[in-house]
C-alpha cells in the first residue's frame, strides 16, 4: 500500500539545503525523507517533554533565589 503524501514548499537556508542534499546522497535517502524524520523526531521530543511536565506537575515550585541560597549554604557554589 502506498503512503499518501502532501506537497509543501519549505524555504531552507542555503547551507542547510546543501547539508541535507549531501546527507541524502550519502545515505541513499531523499531530502523529503530526512526532513520528515527530523520533524517527526521534534514532535516525539515535544511529547516526551510534555509527559515529564505532567509527571512533575505536583512538585513544589522553588524560587531561583532559594535554590541559590541553599547551594551557597552547602558550599556547592
Amino acid at each position: 500500500m502506498k503512503t499518501l503524501t502532501k506537497r509543501a514548499t519549505v524555504y531552507l537556508e542555503p547551507d542547510m539545503h546543501r547539508v541535507l542534499k549531501i546527507k541524502a546522497a550519502e545515505t541513499s535517502r531523499s531530502v523529503s525523507d530526512l526532513v520528515n524524520e527530523a520533524v517527526r523526531q521534534s514532535f516525539v521530543d515535544d511529547a516526551e517533554d510534555l509527559a515529564v511536565f505532567e509527571e512533575r506537575a505536583d512538585e513544589p515550585l522553588l524560587a531561583f533565589e532559594d535554590v541559590l541560597k541553599d547551594l551557597k549554604s552547602r558550599g556547592r557554589i
